[in-house]
């Protein structure tokens, strides 16, 4: 199951005698991961390499260092730690050591990896839509249950009769909220997908 963060985080290291600084935040868009970048970016730095993820969706940068060397291994960072809709960028001091292309693949791969291990991630539920209708009674245990299974209410309309709710759900919670519902209504509560 992937993961996203639940909010910005970064990590600080030195490796022979090259600074390097790693901020990771949640994305959801390709436009808020460049924005976030841009913003994170430090032009007095010699190098500001990043990747980002958002499903299938993925770019990665150098930014100068040696082809494969920054970019990929930061990408390959993300993946490992099993993210998604996450973007990290990895600002470089250089230091006057020559690291060789080893050396930095495994200080761009490694400072990514330290920073999203530690970092508090949300599980990236996947939902599908569903509908039912309630009476104005039963209304907040309905919104209740659908909040305890993780799911969420994206549209209310109410009639005469009561209330029109449309959910998204986790495959999973779908039968257990069909159950719920049909034990607090006597049956009358019915999912439809």
């Amino acid at each position: 199951m992937p993961f996203t963060l639940s909010g910005f985080c970064e990590y600080r290291e030195e490796i022979r005698k090259s600074r390097f600084i790693t901020f990771a935040a949640p994305i959801s868009s390709p436009a808020e991961a460049q924005a976030f970048i841009e913003q994170h970016s430090d032009l007095n730095a010699t190098h500001n390499c990043w990747a980002w993820k958002l499903g299938a969706q993925y770019r990665s940068t150098d930014d100068g260092e040696p082809g494969g060397t920054a970019g990929r291994p930061i990408l390959a960072a993300i993946d490992a730690q099993d993210c998604d809709q996450v973007a990290v960028l990895v600002i470089r001091w250089y230091g006057g050591i020559q690291l060789g292309t080893g050396g930095l693949a495994r200080a761009y791969g490694g400072g990514a990896n330290k920073c999203l291990q530690p970092a508090p991630k949300i599980e990236l539920i996947s939902r599908v839509p569903v509908s039912c209708a309630c009476g104005f009674a039963e209304l907040t245990l309905v919104k209740l249950r659908v909040a305890e299974l993780g799911g969420l209410v994206i549209e209310e309309t109410f009639t005469a009769n009561g209330v029109e709710l449309q959910l998204a759900m986790g495959e999973a919670q779908i039968e257990t909220l069909q159950t719920q519902l049909a034990d607090l209504s006597r049956g009358r509560i019915l999912l439809q997908r």
